[in-house]
């Protein structure tokens, strides 16, 4: 079970607390696209990635859904949007400190799709 740190004592979580844990996590990240675009704006740090870059890495992805994944992440201090003063305005997006905290969890899930896909691959 995962810690609870409350009133400066730590405690084990209760079962129901983990399960609104996970529940407060994946109405942030849930959705077919949001820790795919994480994934993919961690992975260039030192690039400036703005919206078609965006949209034609992430393979599948409409601009209507980018647009809406994109403002929630957003709303969730996950990623930020820079606006530039050029000709066309040009919009720039980045992972914040905060939403590199999610690393951990995208390089889980990709360990596990290699090997889920593995599996599946051998059952056939």
């Amino acid at each position: 079970m995962a810690k609870i740190i409350e009133n400066g004592l730590e405690r084990e979580a209760t079962c129901t607390e983990e399960l609104f844990a996970m529940r407060d996590s994946l109405d942030v990240l849930g959705g077919k696209w949001k820790l795919m675009i994480l994934r993919y704006l961690t992975n260039r740090p030192d690039q400036q990635i703005h919206f078609k870059k965006l949209q034609r890495g992430i393979e599948g992805i409409s601009a209507k859904m980018l647009s809406k994944e994109l403002k929630e992440l957003e709303i969730n201090l996950l990623i930020t949007r820079t606006i530039q003063d050029t000709k066309p305005i040009t919009v720039i997006y980045a992972v914040t400190e905060y939403g590199k905290s999610v690393f951990p969890v995208t390089e889980t899930l990709v360990k596990w799709g290699l090997l889920h896909r593995e599996k599946i691959k051998e059952s056939m």
